[in-house]
């Protein structure tokens, strides 16, 4: 199994893609940090976990409080002593043209979509010895619709900050590497207003589901990819071609 004894921090693992990779990397013999907010959300993957292979704790933290990711890896080091694989999920949407939007709403979203990232490589890197990052970017990065400026911006700035890392050390000790998903089947792409009204049309022929998601980002964290470093692999079902 790809993540037998690898320690596996997942953010936003409580839903959605996150949780699909939770529970693959531990199927697949990892030790699972579950990040997340809520803790009955927490509690109803540890129970999906059952008789998996490997380990899980939930770690309720608002990644957006840069003092809640540092407690979070430290409970994470604490446990097991190490990470061998970060996914940095978690992200959030805001609807708002931009000369409506907040400065404090503009804020909160690039903590939780893109300073979260930043802060959790900067506090797990020092831990980690031949591991894998994976960010989860968007096709929103590289094609987007009015009103989510914020989202595609920052999405956008995770592809960049991906690049970046991945040549600030060696690929032998941490390779960085970026997914972006086109539509999924989850609540945030039903909850988008722009769907709802249809300024977004989507195909149901080109909705994919978290569980394929997870298994591309997964592939990127396993030794299968050790020569994929400083890339972003879009995973949209073809959807990009189309918009």
């Amino acid at each position: 199994m790809r993540f037998t004894d690898k320690v596996c921090l997942i953010t936003g693992a409580t839903s959605g893609i996150g949780r699909a990779v939770a529970l693959q990397m531990g199927t697949e013999g990892g030790k699972v940090a579950v990040i997340g907010r809520k803790p009955d959300e927490g509690d109803e993957v540890l129970g999906a976990f059952g008789e998996l292979a490997g380990e899980a704790m939930f770690i309720q933290a608002d990644i957006a409080d840069a003092a809640a990711i540092q407690r979070a890896v430290q409970q994470t080091i604490d446990r097991w002593g190490r990470v061998d694989v970060l996914v940095n999920n978690a992200a959030k949407m805001t609807f708002t043209p931009i000369v409506e939007l907040t400065i404090d709403d503009w804020d909160d979203l690039m903590a939780t979509n893109l300073r979260s990232a930043f802060l959790f490589c900067k506090y797990c890197i020092p831990h980690m010895n031949g591991g894998a990052i994976v960010n989860v970017s968007s096709v929103h990065a590289h094609q987007t619709t009015p009103n989510v400026v914020p989202y595609a911006a920052s999405k956008g700035a995770l592809e960049a900050f991906t690049r970046g890392l991945s040549l600030e050390h060696p690929r032998a000790t941490v390779r960085v590497n970026c997914v972006a998903p086109g539509a999924v089947d989850t609540p945030m792409l039903w909850d988008n207003p722009n769907v709802k009204a249809n300024r977004e049309t989507i195909d149901m022929t080109e909705v994919g589901q978290p569980e394929d998601l997870a298994s591309v980002i997964c592939f990127l964290a396993s030794d299968e990819a050790r020569f994929i470093n400083g890339t972003t692999l879009v995973a949209d079902g073809g959807r990009l071609d189309k918009l």
